[in-house]
């Protein structure tokens, strides 16, 4: 019994400067005090994909999980990368977003914390997580999805994007990268979708987020999910905006216009051998959960890419049994 008062011991004071140190970025960017780091590590493109002398047909920003802590892919999600890229070259991608730190400033080129992941590399993962609750906290939230909404559109312009060119924007993220990616669309809207309204989708796949951001400004969300996934569940029980009885919240609102649209990977899990970006696990088909992921965020681009799907892509979902279920959000 004298392990729990000593664990609460060691990890209060942790979890308590966690907290601290997760509010002081959006506040010193709110202040004023630091700016949006812009400038990748040398050799590293902006984008990667349809050849930059060409419009892609759409441009794609990757918001990783709580793993996410350098500019460079993560393991699990460069896979997911590489393999979009691999199967849609007309897409321009970028990965190098930090959802988890709206100065943008990788965890990896802080000294001490360079120290710390090679000795405690938990608290890497837990100061992401903290991260995520600071961009859903009321309090903070405006500030948050401002920050990390012009990171984004900075990115983008630095990609090669420009605001006249009407070419879509896709957001995809995986786990807490949807607290971000919801929480992005109105800064995105300002700065890059006034003038000619371009299309934004988002992709979410196993998405932890609070439901309050507005989703008003984005062409349509598609909420790729599991049955094997619990920590998606957690989001929807312990964030009440995520709840039916709350029509009016961000998340709510967009499901009741018809913006939300459910797509299975049963029975994929949020993470391990079984997760949606898998290589080693197989469906009956023979595909991995990797490719089979994929395939369907890939699919589901070339559906809005023209406003309607072709048929070899409404034959794909439909085979797949995920042609979409818009009134079972969650």
């Amino acid at each position: 019994m004298t392990e729990f008062p000593l664990l609460v011991l060691v990890l209060g004071p942790v979890l308590l400067a966690q907290a601290l140190l997760a509010r002081y970025e959006v506040m010193a960017y709110t202040a004023g005090w630091r700016t949006l780091t812009t400038e990748l590590p040398q050799g590293m493109p902006y984008a990667r994909g349809a050849d930059p002398d060409r419009p892609p047909d759409a441009y794609l920003v990757y918001l990783d999980g709580i793993g996410k802590c350098r500019f460079r892919d993560t393991r699990d999600g460069g896979q997911l990368v590489r393999a979009l890229i691999a199967g849609a070259p007309e897409l321009r991608v970028l990965g190098q977003v930090q959802p988890y730190s709206p100065l943008a400033d990788p965890l990896v080129n802080r000294p001490v914390w360079e120290w710390l992941r090679h000795r405690i590399g938990l608290l890497l993962f837990l100061h992401n997580v903290m991260q995520i609750f600071v961009a859903a906290d009321r309090r903070y939230r405006p500030l948050y999805n401002r920050a990390v909404g012009a990171q984004i559109a900075n990115q983008l312009r630095l990609a090669g994007y420009r605001t006249d060119s009407g070419i879509p924007v896709v957001l995809l993220s995986y786990s807490g990268g949807a607290q971000v990616a919801t929480g992005a669309v109105e800064e995105l809207h300002t700065q890059l979708h006034t003038q000619l309204r371009a299309p934004l989708l988002l992709i979410t796949i196993g998405g932890f987020h609070n439901g309050a951001n507005d989703l008003t400004h984005a062409h349509h969300l598609h909420q790729l999910t599991s049955a094997g996934d619990w920590i998606e569940r957690v989001s929807t029980w312990i964030f009440p905006q995520r709840w039916r009885p709350f029509r009016r919240s961000g998340w709510n609102r967009a499901g009741l216009a018809g913006k939300i649209t459910v797509h299975r990977l049963d029975p994929a899990t949020h993470m391990g051998r079984r997760s949606y970006i898998s290589p080693e696990a197989q469906l009956p088909d023979g595909r991995s959960y990797l490719d089979c992921t994929a395939d369907t965020v890939i699919a589901l681009i070339r559906a809005h890419r023209g406003g309607r799907p072709d048929r070899s892509t409404r034959d794909y979902l439909k085979d797949r049994g995920r042609a979409g279920d818009p009134t079972g959000w969650s």
